[in-house]
């Protein structure tokens, strides 16, 4: 058991390094005893569960100690038990999607370190070619880009990247936008051309269908039973997001003042925390932002940012509104990104004095300004 399998639960090889821990479910969650503190991994596994679902991300909040390989690797059963006990509409989609987040940050990061030619992972971090020999696109991705035949078939769009067409289909139907249709793409004798971004962003929807796979999974009663409380702990944290949503306008000027102040940030060109980014594409999305309005009230420029900042659109919304609700005031101001309980701000709102959440507060500013 070592670093990259904390890193990267969901490998074939992490799974493994559990069942040689030979530590099973029953005994993490009675480990603690009646009265006592939580296993570390269960401890973790509530947190990853409630930052999945409540910020979109799976990492450790900043500053927070990392709890020990085992711990953190043993946490990722833990979360999928529990997100599978939980009875909150798409924890699971939101869940998979929080991890395949966090496993695309990661991942990118590692591959920018490792060359090209690395095949094994090394101190924690993994090659591009050991993500795709685990997912079973070793002979389906032409680094190249010359695709099956040798023919050269890049573009200026993308450093000479090839997978084949059944492994994008199977890949890119799990993302909407125009972009990702095949008629859309360049392709040569079942080859389709990537740009290098565009392949990390398939291998992340790899990882979260990888992630959502046998979810929810069938929990023994025992082990149901010692997570009763951890249980009712989430659904406590999340019944602070039961707004209603259903907001069609979108006008900044009315935007509460941690929302307003992310925005300022954003388009200042400041690079946000994941939470503080998380914060403001919620609320963005929540309020019915389309990709133009996203990009200039985030600051976004580069096709880079523009195909990230879709991405992240797409997946905390769905047709009934926000499917990740933007994190709560008491959320917000633990991160200490609420300006008006921030003691060093000057800002003042007497509305916060009686709002919970940043969608209630702008409900509320609409309706008074009709």
């Amino acid at each position: 058991m070592d670093a990259v399998h904390a890193n990267y639960p969901f490998l074939d090889a992490s799974r493994e390094a559990v069942r040689e821990a030979d530590l099973g479910l029953a005994e993490l969650v009675t480990a603690g005893g009646s009265g006592d503190a939580r296993h570390p991994a269960v401890e973790r596994g509530v947190q990853r569960v409630e930052r999945a679902l409540l910020d979109g991300s799976v990492d450790l909040p900043e500053g927070q100690r990392h709890p020990g390989v085992q711990a953190e690797l043993l946490s990722y059963p833990v979360a999928r038990v529990l997100v599978s006990l939980l009875d909150a509409p798409g924890a699971i989609d939101k869940y998979a999607t929080a991890e395949a987040r966090t496993a695309h940050e990661r991942f990118v990061a590692d591959f920018e370190t490792l060359d090209d030619d690395a095949r094994a992972p090394d101190d924690g971090k993994v090659p591009l070619r050991y993500v795709l020999r685990e997912f079973d696109l070793a002979d389906r991705v032409d680094l190249s880009g010359r695709g099956g035949d040798g023919r050269d078939d890049r573009t200026e769009r993308d450093d000479g990247v090839a997978m084949a067409v059944t492994a994008y289909l199977r890949l890119a139907s799990g993302f909407e936008g125009e972009r990702w249709r095949l008629v859309t793409r360049a392709l040569a004798d079942g080859w389709v051309s990537l740009a290098r971004e565009e392949l990390h962003e398939l291998l992340r929807e790899a990882v979260r269908q990888r992630v959502a796979d046998g979810l929810p999974t069938r929990v023994p009663e025992q082990i149901a039973a010692g997570l009763t409380d951890e249980v009712a702990e989430l659904e406590d944290a999340f019944s602070e997001i039961d707004v209603t949503r259903d907001i069609d306008v979108l006008a900044p000027e009315r935007f509460p003042p941690c929302a307003s102040g992310l925005v300022e940030r954003a388009q200042s060109g400041a690079d946000l925390p994941p939470h503080a980014e998380f914060a403001l594409v919620s609320f963005l999305a929540s309020a019915n932002a389309d990709d133009e309005q996203l990009a200039a009230l985030t600051g976004a420029e580069t096709e880079a940012e523009l195909r990230a900042l879709r991405y992240r659109a797409e997946r905390v919304s769905d047709e009934s509104g926000a499917q990740y609700a933007p994190p709560s005031c008491a959320t917000m101001q633990a991160y200490g990104e609420c300006p008006v309980a921030d003691e060093d701000s000057s800002i003042e709102d007497p509305r916060c004095e009686t709002i919970s959440h940043p969608l209630t507060y702008y409900e509320d500013a609409l309706a008074d300004a009709e």
